[in-house]
């Protein structure tokens, strides 16, 4: 259209591309988040890349590895992060279903009548909410959070509650090799966007957290980077990023191969596929990007999938083993 042209300009067109300078001021507040979650998570930078990501792409990261490699400072850090409202709930054996959804509570409301039964909301009614360690819990207790995480919403005695806007669950858990863990089945694995394992710090990184004890000294301090608008309008910048048909082509490439490999008995479903796309074009958003390139879905793959893929010999490392030989022996479109 010309510049002079008096003509409106089409609606469809406009809502396609973001403002030219959402890439940047995206790229400007990743760069902060990841300041301020540096300051007390001494552990891979990527981990916290992926999380942000994952927040961004309004899914659900699931932090899993051995105790004391600061998972709950990474989880703790990034909800800080977000000017929303917190709740962390301690997964345990004797965890119910009602300490984490709420229950009908009796409310007396006038003498000498029967008390009225008035829903009171559990610690799931938070815009971040911290499930520690939750394979501690029973598998009764982890299937409490599987409509709120994937509906927005829990239904106690018939009544649907709807949850806050935006909703996010960061999770940890131990490795299932831990006494008194429960695995979490795959139904509720594929509820969560990402799994990140985080490994031990570096030699220097470790020596840094013996000196400052950041968890105890800094975490406390951590002040709000992004407001709630500002996140929902991330999650909406991130919606538009353009999605080359040659990158679907590729997931699909990477999909097939999944499900037909005679070494998994489960391969990448339609739902994992559309998890990575969002991952790849929040990776794109925060990176300074309007478009998705080969990169964004080959690097955050193994995050988005592997926990979906199910191995004949139920190993998961096979599982994870398998996706990198197919994402190694396919060739990115571009």
């Amino acid at each position: 259209m010309a510049a002079n042209d008096p003509r409106p300009p089409d609606a469809a067109s406009v809502q396609e591309l973001p403002p030219p300078t959402e890439p940047a001021r995206a790229r400007e507040l990743a760069a902060a988040v990841r300041a301020r979650v540096g300051s007390v998570f001494r552990g891979d930078p990527d981990a916290v890349d992926r999380a942000l990501e994952c927040v961004v792409a309004r899914g659900h990261v699931l932090l899993e590895d051995v105790p004391g490699v600061g998972k709950t400072t990474l989880a703790q850090a990034l909800a800080r992060c977000l000017s929303a409202s917190f709740r962390r709930i301690q997964f345990t054996s004797d965890l119910l279903p009602a300490d984490i959804l709420g229950a009908p509570l009796p409310e007396w409301s006038e003498p000498g009548r029967p008390p009225r039964l008035r829903f009171q909301p559990g610690p799931i009614f938070a815009h971040v909410v911290l499930a520690d360690e939750i394979n501690r819990a029973s598998p009764r207790a982890q299937s409490a959070l599987l409509e709120a995480m994937a509906e927005g919403a829990v239904s106690v005695d018939g009544t649907s509650h709807p949850l806050p806007d935006p909703f996010l669950v960061l999770a940890t858990q131990n490795p299932i090799e831990h006494a008194g863990t429960h695995p979490l089945p795959e139904s509720q694995l594929d509820r969560f966007l990402v799994r990140i394992e985080l490994g031990y710090p570096g030699r220097e990184e470790e020596a840094r957290i013996l000196r400052d004890d950041p968890a105890r000294t800094a975490l406390p301090h951590i002040a709000p980077v992004l407001s709630l608008d500002e996140l929902r309008a991330l999650s909406a910048a991130a919606e538009r990023v353009k999605f080359a048909d040659e990158l679907v082509a590729d997931l699909l490439a990477i999909a097939h191969a999944t499900r037909r490999h005679e070494a998994l008995s489960l391969g990448a479903s339609p739902r994992a596929l559309v998890g990575l796309r969002r991952i790849a074009q929040a990776r794109a958003l925060l990176d300074g990007r309007g478009y998705c390139i080969p990169d964004d879905v080959r690097d955050r793959a193994e995050a988005v999938l592997a926990h979906r893929l199910v191995a004949r010999s139920g190993d998961a490392t096979e599982a994870r083993l398998v996706l990198r030989e197919i994402l190694e022996r396919i060739p990115p479109p571009f």
